[in-house]
């Protein structure tokens, strides 16, 4: 694990937030870029325990159209739900849509996967890289928070990674428990087969 320059980044708003799951308390960041990034955080997270964290990329199509073509929607209410069961926690809404290209680009890929590319080949198609996205703004919402050790849900080993590239020391990883559907299984099993993602 080693340093990387730091993301700046400023509290701008936060408030508590009831939800079908339970209440939340919703802070939203700003990176200085553009964008909003938003923490959902129940419970004490300064205990000195690890704290169990996910970092959740904006999916403008499953999460608020209910897509099935990708796990997003369900891996976000599993975890609200999974926060609120174990009394404590944190999901870091991070915008980088589309693995970090953005809705467009998100949009065009699919259509290419109509056409039969699976989804690491229809981002490569359009010039742009299988994932794009970078956690240090996560880092930086979670030293913020008072957390520098996190159970990490995930089924992603580059969110180990991107975590501790940044001084983040991820105690263990926690699987995201959400059943496949016919539209997304082969988009799960290319995630498994060609970017090391784990059950």
């Amino acid at each position: 694990m080693h340093e990387v320059a730091a993301q700046t980044i400023e509290r701008v708003a936060s408030t508590a937030l009831p939800t079908t799951y339970g209440v939340f308390q919703m802070v939203v960041y700003s990176a200085g870029d553009g964008k909003e990034h938003v923490a959902l955080s129940v419970g004490n997270l300064q205990d000195g325990q690890a704290v169990p964290v996910r970092l959740h990329s904006e999916c403008l199509t499953g999460d608020v159209f209910g897509s099935r073509r990708c796990d997003c929607g369900e891996q976000l209410t599993w975890t609200l739900a999974y926060l609120q069961e174990v009394g404590r926690g944190a999901l870091l809404y991070l915008r980088q849509e589309g693995r970090g290209i953005g809705l467009t680009n998100k949009i065009r890929a699919y259509a290419l996967q109509e056409q039969g590319l699976d989804t690491v080949d229809a981002n490569l198609a359009l010039g742009l890289p299988a994932d794009q996205r970078d956690y240090r703004v996560a880092a930086a919402m979670l030293r913020d928070m008072g957390i520098t050790s996190v159970l990490l849900i995930t089924n992603n080993p580059r969110k180990i990674q991107g975590l501790e590239r940044y001084s983040v020391h991820v105690q263990e990883r926690l699987p995201v428990l959400t059943p496949p559907n016919r539209d997304n299984q082969f988009y799960l099993e290319t995630k498994r087969r060609r970017m090391g993602h784990l059950d």
